[in-house]
């Protein structure tokens, strides 16, 4: 049985990119576009996943499980005031 997660995916402008962290797993990527920022952090969550020792995993975890949001969830956390109105 797959065990469900659900984890936080914090993305932020940085110069012509955009940074994407999961904190609960203390991990991180970036691309140039909010999208695919996103879709490289998924990319890295799954690989560290695969690849870590359960032990090692429950210790990077803070708390609960979480999941990353949808999308547009993430391109509205990211735009300005301006561009929300």
């Amino acid at each position: 049985m797959q065990k469900t997660r659900r984890l936080t995916a914090i993305i932020e402008r940085e110069g012509d990119g955009y940074f994407s962290l999961c904190p609960e797993l203390d991990l991180a990527s970036q691309g140039d576009t909010v999208e695919e920022a996103r879709s490289n952090l998924i990319e890295a969550i799954e690989l560290f996943l695969e690849m870590a020792d359960a032990s090692e995993i429950e210790r990077r975890q803070i708390g609960g499980t979480h999941e990353l949001p949808p999308p547009q969830t993430i391109q509205n956390c990211c735009r300005t005031e301006s561009q929300q109105n």
